[in-house]
């Protein structure tokens, strides 16, 4: 046989491409061309491959080999093509039987001397191979761990060319040793307290009373909080403790959020499965590519590796202005579009941003006494954020100077758990409530579901009114009010929203008005 085909993939973006390799060996001048549209990290693999084949012990005689990948309208980039090549190869040249390669899919790179190095991107490329009805995976044996999470998948991880030719010959690849209930039980406790170990705890946090309520309730409904205060007053302490009140993730979830960190190489070789939800916390140096996403090659940014987590942005008005807009719609929409001449991608960005800022360069603004900034300097500074950036935060709230009495206080403070036990309480009301909908918090409420979802009595609604006009809201603010009042009222368990319900949402508004709308 001269002629093969093995089964591969390319990663486009998050999405996957079935790669077809078809190798044809036959008499003529020795030569080795490769086509299909290929990056030139593609075109070298002739070389890699072709040692690698050598090296690995196999008879590679001088014939004319020709390498297509196709389909030839979507452009190959990376290593992960040389294992499939290499056998596809030595299936035309009989060394590998030709029925041990169908329904079988293969992709590594190989080094020179035959051994097959890991290559990002197995979980989504596992996944969508069992929904093409593939039922078997070759892959880098450090992605084993990654391609086993997809079940009813037949996922084999080799080290060398040699032991995936082995492989094949036997035909067969053996079952997946399951894990046990008591290994995952097991693998969970070690995760959640080597997580503990590190994160901040809220009890260590002293006073704030108002920043602490206003996380909880940001936390709860998955809204968007702001956070200003002088240096010093525990934003980014408030911010990071954050992390540990998150609600635990559903598998659903932990499969989504592991496939983008997939793609980016970013997955851990042994427990590639993420249980936590993502905490990133990005420099006000980064530009936009590397927080939307985007490149030549687009690829997630920092708002999806933040999807079902948290984006903390520290030190806001020091972010360019143009990077914070390209926030605008990926915070109203949920996901980042990005369009390329040759193809449009959409990446998930379904994030909860958290945001810290001094009041104004020194950081001692309203205090006229201790502020060494003009009114030009404080105006400047607070104009790098716009108020249609403003406008899609749902809390804002004050965070003081801390006092010494604070920091004296005998009485602890709630822990992070006492606080993550109320919110994971409030998220099951929310899944109740939203259960057969695309709806999975307070926040992702559309301005069409308010009605059903948030219906408001006559003094409510007259309450909204006033708020409206005096506090100059635009729609979206006004929305957004009614959405954290939504989640205020669920933390106090009732099911109608009350007055004091709004007055406490309308409340985490008023900074906006003291210090943008002077």
């Amino acid at each position: 046989m001269s002629f093969s085909t093995i089964l591969s993939a390319a990663i486009d973006g998050l999405k996957v491409e079935s790669i077809h390799v078809e190798a044809d060996v036959s008499n003529g001048l020795p030569v080795f061309h490769m086509v299909g549209y290929l990056a030139s990290e593609v075109k070298e693999a002739g070389e890699r491959v072709r040692t690698a084949i050598r090296n690995s012990g196999f008879e590679y005689p001088a014939k004319r080999t020709v390498i297509n990948l196709s389909p030839a309208t979507i452009r190959k980039k990376g290593a992960s093509f040389d294992l499939p090549i290499a056998a596809a190869i030595l299936t035309s040249l009989g060394q590998i039987p030709s029925e041990s390669i169908k329904d079988c899919l293969i992709i590594g790179e190989l080094s020179l001397n035959g051994q097959v190095r890991k290559v990002p991107g197995i979980l989504p490329i596992v996944m969508e191979a069992s929904q093409s009805g593939i039922t078997r995976c070759i892959v880098p044996k450090d992605n084993e761990a990654e391609g086993r999470l997809v079940s009813g998948m037949r996922v084999a991880g080799v080290r060398s060319l040699h032991e995936a030719v082995t492989l094949l010959q036997r035909g067969q690849i053996p079952e997946e040793r399951r894990r046990t209930d008591e290994e995952t039980e097991r693998g969970h406790r070690e995760t959640d307290a080597a997580d503990e170990e590190r994160l901040p705890d809220f009890s260590d946090l002293q006073g704030q009373k108002n920043v602490r309520r206003a996380a909880e309730i940001a936390v709860a409904g998955r809204h968007n909080l702001l956070m200003i205060g002088p240096p010093g007053s525990g934003k980014s302490m408030t911010a990071k403790c954050i992390a540990g009140i998150l609600p635990p993730l559903e598998l659903k979830e932990s499969m989504e959020i592991t496939k983008i960190y997939s793609v980016l190489g970013l997955v851990d070789e042994r427990s590639p499965l993420i249980q936590r939800r993502p905490f990133r916390e990005v420099h006000h140096t980064v530009t936009r590519a590397a927080l939307i996403g985007g490149g030549v090659a687009p690829r997630p940014g920092e708002i999806s590796l933040a999807h079902g987590g948290v984006l903390f942005l520290d030190e806001l008005p020091e972010f360019k202005k143009s990077v914070l807009e390209v926030l605008r719609q990926p915070l109203e929409e949920r996901e980042v579009q990005i369009s390329r001449t040759y193809g449009n991608y959409r990446f998930p960005s379904d994030f909860m941003l958290v945001a810290a800022m001094n009041p104004c360069p020194c950081g001692c603004y309203p205090d006229m006494a201790k502020c060494s900034c003009t009114p030009a300097q404080i105006k400047a500074y607070l104009d790098r954020i716009s108020r249609p950036f403003l406008d899609r935060i749902d809390l804002c709230t004050e965070a003081a100077r801390v006092e010494y009495k604070d920091l004296s206080d005998p009485h602890g403070q709630e822990s992070s758990e006492q606080i993550r036990k109320r919110i994971c309480a409030v998220r099951e009301i929310q899944t109740e409530r939203y259960r057969g909908t695309t709806i999975v918090s307070n926040a992702s409420l559309k301005s069409s579901d308010l009605k059903r979802y948030c219906p408001l009595g006559k003094s409510e609604n007259r309450l909204m009114e006033r708020a409206f006009d005096v506090m100059d809201l635009t729609a979206r603010a006004c929305h957004r009010v009614i959405r954290t009042a939504r989640t205020i009222a669920d933390l106090d368990g009732e099911e109608q929203i009350r007055e004091k319900h709004l007055k406490e949402a309308l409340g985490y508004r008023m900074a906006d008005g003291k210090y943008w709308r002077r």
